[in-house]
């Protein structure tokens, strides 16, 4: 089974429940690890960094999902129910050439290293590690490889290049900050939905304090004039819904207001 974690929380949550808990739009890793405790570890930390984080808890259902779906890199234990690590990443070798792979593993030999690294694994990680270091090696071996370059996001006659961090809208070419990239990036890849001031710290800036509320807001108020300046007309499309948060209403799509008409509504039923 594959599922999605977002916050530590969740995964809690979730590894209780066990459904699917999905989280906005980010470069998505595979994590295939039958350790609860390193699950969490790993991604809380991948989490806090941007990625979204899918796990698997076999090889079986590992190497089925990584060769169903695109991810820019896998992350694979060795000794793990149904199918080991190596059998693992030896098939998804011959099927995906091009996939970064990283093992982690309590096996530290030098033997399992060059069995691994054999077998076509881009680098081999002994336990116990610090998440953050393995967040470090998996951005180094995105910088090497070049995997996964996020599609451009496209609405309402506006596009959101993520690999050049700009926003076009009409002929008017809007560069962004980082963090005005990842807010706009969940903000449009999920229309109309409201995200929390709470949602966007912790997605965006990795915090999720009461007193950085009203920094979200001022960050608000600044991309919203940025954008009336560069484009040239203000970004109703980017809403604030008083007392929760912000969310993007795609500007293709007509406001229906619906009033009432007492006169079209025909004469009114007689009494008694």
């Amino acid at each position: 089974m594959a599922y999605f974690a977002s916050t530590f929380g969740d995964l809690e949550a979730l590894l209780a429940a066990g459904e699917p808990t999905q989280v906005a739009d980010a470069a998505p890793v595979l994590l295939i690890e039958d350790d609860a405790h390193i699950r969490r570890s790993i991604v809380y930390q991948f989490h806090r960094q941007g990625y979204r984080v899918t796990c698997c808890a076999d090889g079986e259902a590992g190497l089925e999902e990584a060769l169903k779906h695109n991810y820019c890199v896998v992350i694979l234990d060795l000794m793990l129910p149904k199918l080991d690590g190596f059998t693992v990443c030896k098939q998804l070798r011959q099927s995906r050439k091009d996939l970064p792979i990283i093992i982690i593993s309590a096996r530290g030999s030098d033997i399992d290293k060059i069995t691994g690294l054999g077998l076509g694994a881009d680098d081999y990680v002994a336990k116990p590690f610090s998440p953050a270091e393995l967040e470090a090696r998996v951005r180094a071996l995105r910088r090497r490889t070049g995997s996964f370059e996020p599609e451009p996001i496209a609405a309402g006659g506006m596009v959101l290049d993520c690999t050049k961090y700009q926003l076009t809208i009409g002929g008017a070419v809007v560069r962004l900050t980082p963090k005005e990239l990842k807010i706009l990036r969940l903000l449009m890849n999920s229309p109309g939905r409201v995200f929390t001031r709470e949602n966007l710290l912790t997605q965006v800036w990795g915090v999720a304090f009461e007193g950085y509320h009203r920094a979200i807001d001022a960050h608000m108020s600044r991309l919203k004039i940025k954008l009336l300046e560069q484009a040239g007309e203000p970004p109703d499309w980017l809403e604030s819904v008083y007392g929760v948060g912000y969310r993007f209403r795609d500007p293709a799509e007509k406001m229906t207001v619906k009033i009432h008409d007492p006169a079209a509504a025909g004469p009114a039923a007689p009494e008694g």
